[in-house]
């Protein structure tokens, strides 16, 4: 189902670059040719382009949604790991006192004068 739907998905974006790449651009785009009418010079044909694009958009992002909603939940787990869970927290040991460490002997020490 999950294949089935991201072919379906991958048609539309293709038909949906389609139809936007044909409509007529302003700024002579990729469909003009230097034509300023466009591609399609009938207004009905530009409605019916206009159509087709907010049906293949809606279509776009419906698909976008339904397959993010499968995809989520056909890799949920199915129970819950409770293997590294902690059943109290943990403590850390009282520290022990250390010896005290003598000093070390300085041998360039000069005697002092009495």
């Amino acid at each position: 189902m999950l294949t089935f739907l991201l072919v379906v998905h991958a048609l539309v974006a293709a038909a949906l670059v389609a139809v936007i790449l044909m409509q007529r651009s302003e700024g002579g785009g990729l469909a003009s040719s230097g034509n300023p009418a466009g591609l399609m010079s009938a207004r009905g044909a530009a409605d019916f382009l206009t159509r087709t694009t907010a049906i293949l958009a809606t279509l776009f992002v419906a698909l976008s949604i339904g397959l993010a909603a499968l995809a989520t939940m056909s890799r949920s787990p199915t129970k819950i790991d409770t293997s590294l869970s902690r059943s109290a927290p943990v403590t850390a040991p009282a520290p022990t006192p250390a010896a005290p460490v003598p000093a070390p002997a300085d041998n360039n020490a000069v005697p002092l004068a009495h």
